[in-house]
């Protein structure tokens, strides 16, 4: 199989669940400049790649930015296939095939010479798609984004093998209070600096964005309420730490959330109403926090299983 792969002409890599590179051919590693021995993460070859401008054309000037966007949605779904530009002239057709665990399979194709004249507005249609999922602010997926997601995590209802997962809902402490102390600039800075904490801390297999306002969501598939629990705890006290104004540096805020699994016979409104009572009953208990539904004390029995 190996002698296959090397030999096919094709690029292709295998990425684990925290999206490092555990397998790769030599036309591959030659594309994207990876020794031989190495295993990098996906964002540490992008970034290094950029800034050597070599591998895929990135077009922005913000990198960080970029990739907090594309992380959001990379390996979100079970395939999908897009086109890519390198900066040696090719163009590569690039497919990507997630597993429930999160490892990837990435198998890209050179179709420099395929068509060429379609390409500049295949380009603006991927851009336009892109846009339609991203939060602008933010750079986290949009609410249209993760309602689609969760649409699919209810639908995966049939499926008996594990737990099907839990929706977390997050909603930032006296923001209207901070935007009026403020104002609305810091109000938008604090907005980023949760969406960029958040984000960095979900895993791969999660699907987190900005549904309105200051509530931004969290799709944990193939997880217990325990488990939810513990990651959304992790990120609050993430968040206590974070100081976004670095001209004050005694500024800092908080988050409440709330955490409900999916039950049987659960549509996406009934999943989001028990996630949001959780979340009502987070701030009624004092804010910056995380309140479980009730009905996920009861989940083992509950589940579908």
């Amino acid at each position: 199989m190996a002698q296959l792969i090397e030999g096919s002409g094709a690029l292709v890599a295998v990425y684990d669940q925290d999206d490092r590179l555990r397998f790769a051919n030599r036309a591959f590693r030659m594309a994207w400049f990876i020794d031989d021995n190495e295993h990098p993460l996906w964002s540490e070859l992008m970034r290094r790649n950029y800034h050597a401008m070599r591998g895929t054309i990135i077009k922005t000037t913000d990198f960080e930015s970029w990739l907090l966007t594309t992380q959001a949605r990379r390996g979100k779904s079970g395939f999908r296939a897009f086109e890519t530009d390198l900066h040696d002239g090719r163009w590569l057709w690039m497919t990507e095939t997630s597993e429930h665990s999160g490892w990837m399979l990435c198998v890209a194709s050179d179709i420099t010479t395929i068509r060429s004249d379609e390409r500049t507005l295949r380009q603006d249609r991927d851009f336009a798609l892109k846009a339609s999922q991203t939060d602008e602010l933010t750079g986290v997926p949009s609410r249209r984004f993760v309602m689609s997601k969760l649409d699919e995590l209810v639908g995966g209802q049939g499926d008996a093998a594990a737990p099907v997962g839990c929706l977390a809902i997050f909603d930032i402490d006296n923001f209207k209070a901070i935007n009026d102390r403020f104002g609305h600039i810091v109000g938008d800075a604090v907005l980023r600096d949760f969406a960029a904490t958040l984000q960095k801390m979900a895993r791969k297999t999660d699907i987190f964005g900005r549904v309105g306002g200051e509530e931004f969501a969290l799709i944990l598939p193939k997880t217990t309420p325990a488990r939810a629990e513990a990651i959304v705890y992790r990120m609050l006290l993430a968040v206590r730490q974070s100081r976004p104004l670095p001209d004050q540096a005694d500024f800092f805020y908080t988050f409440s959330a709330g955490i409900a699994p999916l039950l049987r016979g659960d549509d996406v409104n009934d999943l989001y109403r028990r996630a949001d009572l959780a979340l009502y009953a987070a701030k009624l208990n004092g804010r910056d926090q995380v309140c479980l539904d009730p009905n996920a004390h009861s989940f083992g029995a509950a589940r579908l299983s």
